[in-house]
């Protein structure tokens, strides 16, 4: 389920921010016996490089992602981990 979940999150997000880098990494095993991966919903860090997020402000970018992923942020993510830059950064 987890390698699911990482390729649904890299195909939400190429597919919103055409990004020049893209790492997604399940960050799970840190958080084993935490309250919040009892429901069985996954850490995630992402980090992505876009023009997209160019005169977009940090919160802005951050607002951006969660919409991208849309859905999964309620079925899938507990915890998400974001680093959002533009070309120049």
């Amino acid at each position: 389920m987890t390698a699911q979940r990482v390729a649904l999150i890299r195909q939400k997000l190429e597919a919103a921010f055409a990004p020049t880098e893209l790492s997604v990494q399940d960050d799970g095993h840190k958080h084993i016996g935490h309250a919040g991966a009892k429901t069985g919903l996954g850490h995630f860090n992402v980090s992505l490089r876009s023009s997209e997020f160019t005169g977009h402000s940090m919160l802005e970018r951050h607002r951006m992602v969660y919409a991208s992923l849309g859905d999964l942020m309620q079925t899938d993510i507990h915890a998400l981990s974001i680093r959002a830059l533009t070309p120049d950064e």
